[in-house]
């Protein structure tokens, strides 16, 4: 409706002087009129020039005086011609009346203020004030003086109004044609290409904006942990295999199979493959010997070891499955000392709630020489997480199946004032070593901590959900901020 007033009129008429005088006697919304005159003016159908006004217009306090009256005359209208005392005044009227209209009509000479009484001086009043603001709201001529006393009270501002002044453009028509954006195939069979007017190209317009991928916190934190961990001269084990038997994940480990975490409660197990096929039958039957009978200073557990048990097919629990797969490998060349590490994902059929998913990442490290402590692991752990930003750790004697001595590493949390555990730590058993074929006098120290509960401590998260997993909010991985752990 706008555009065809706009085009109708300059057809019959050179200009339109006044855009807004324009939408007033048209009776269209003049902010309507100006989307219209910019659509046109950028296909050149018209030539717009700015207009700009300056105007005052009445404040919301303003606007209030407009309507009730000014606080001076509202005060001297509730003096009664006796007089009236200060404590009743003030519960008459309004404080903010009472505070501004006394100051406004002590100044005018309107009253006498006492220490106890309130009279008036004069016996009637003309509300100036109202008058200039209901002139100003009319748009009336306002002298410079009574303007500037306005705007001293902060009664009126200034408004900026703009609107646009408008002449045919060289592309003018009485009706605007609507461009093609397309060639189409039915354009072609029809023939009807050949009147057609397309859009030109604006190959000054800027396309969408392309955004660069963001790290997941989780992410950030674990390239500080890797960082920390080749500082201190590890190297990190391989821990593509999602997928492992029992017999890594748990027989290796001396854990027997009859434990809890071996059931399928707590462990997810394969339907296909359900089963492994590739084990080392030498090794495998050390195993089972030790399990059975035991070996190297232990009784073992004496149960009936059953081989399908070892066969099957999990997704794992932890990467020490890993670990033992390395230091099985380790134990077939001549020793030499390694340090290794891991940072992965591993997977418990575990209840979620708001501290537990079903999977979840683990950290893990472990160092394999000859005549290692448990000195020497309280030591690597104080290096590691001085290295964390954390320095006041404890240590509490725990169990562990596949290792001995256990530790569960506790620090003090400052910001929910108590010790709260971190990890887990021992060494390994004999009885996992030693069938490997690891020489006698070699000791492996290891430990293991999440990955989440750190990230979650240094984001301020307290939901996992609402870190891992599908119901992670992805405009997360847009704000949070880097991570530098130690500092």
């Amino acid at each position: 409706m706008a555009e065809e007033a706009i085009l109708g009129f300059l057809e019959k008429n050179d200009e339109i002087s006044d855009s807004g005088e324009f939408a007033s006697q048209t009776k269209i919304d003049h902010n309507e009129i100006v989307n219209v005159i910019k659509s046109l003016h950028g296909f050149r159908l018209v030539d717009a020039q700015d207009i700009k006004r300056e105007k005052w217009v009445l404040t919301d306090e303003g606007n209030l005086y407009a309507a009730a009256g000014s606080p001076e005359v509202r005060l001297f209208l509730a003096v009664p011609p006796e007089g009236i005392s200060r404590e009743e005044l003030q519960r008459k009227v309004d404080p903010s009346v009472y505070k501004i209209g006394c100051s406004q009509a002590i100044k005018n000479k309107w009253l006498e203020m006492g220490k106890q009484q309130v009279s008036r001086k004069v016996q009637h009043v003309v509300d100036t004030v109202k008058d200039l603001l209901t002139r100003v709201q009319n748009e009336e001529a306002v002298s410079q003086a009574d303007m500037d006393a306005l705007k001293r009270r902060k009664l009126v501002a200034p408004q900026t109004w703009k609107g646009y002044s408008l002449r045919k453009g060289p592309n003018y028509a009485p009706k605007r044609k609507k461009a093609a954006t397309d060639l189409t195939r039915e354009n072609l069979q029809r023939g009807d290409w050949k009147e057609l007017e397309f859009k030109e190209y604006n190959f000054n317009a800027k396309g969408q904006p392309t955004e660069g991928g963001h790290l997941h916190p989780l992410l950030k934190v674990r390239q500080q942990l890797q960082m920390i961990f080749l500082q201190m001269g590890f190297e990190e084990m391989p821990t593509n295999n999602f997928v492992e038997s029992s017999f890594w994940n748990f027989d290796a480990l001396f854990q027997p199979q009859q434990h809890p975490a071996r059931d399928s409660h707590d462990t997810f197990f394969l339907q296909s493959p359900s089963t492994t096929k590739m084990l080392p039958e030498d090794y495998v039957e050390r195993v089972k010997c030790v399990h059975e009978h035991g070996g190297y200073g232990s009784r073992g557990y004496g149960y009936d070891w059953k081989r399908e048990e070892a066969n099957k097919n999990l997704l794992r629990t932890h990467t020490t499955a890993v670990s033992s797969r390395m230091l099985y490998l380790l134990a077939q060349k001549p020793f030499a000392p390694k340090k290794y590490y891991s940072i992965d994902r591993v997977f418990r059929n575990e209840a979620v709630d708001r501290t537990h998913l079903a999977e979840f990442h683990q950290i893990e490290g472990l160092v394999c020489d000859r005549g290692l402590t448990l000195g020497d692991l309280m030591g690597v752990l104080d290096d590691f997480f001085s290295r964390l930003g954390i320095s006041n750790l404890r240590y509490k004697p725990t169990y562990n199946p596949y290792t001995e001595p256990s530790m569960e590493i506790f620090s003090y949390h400052e910001g929910f004032d108590k010790w709260v555990e971190i990890g887990n730590s021992g060494m390994f058993r004999p009885e996992m070593l030693l069938p490997m074929g690891l020489p006698e006098d070699v000791r492996v120290i290891a430990w293991g901590l999440s990955l989440e509960r750190p990230t979650m401590i240094l984001y301020g998260i307290d939901n996992i959900r609402d870190l891992f997993g599908h119901k992670v909010d992805l405009g997360l991985m847009k704000r949070n901020p880097i991570c530098r752990l130690g500092i």
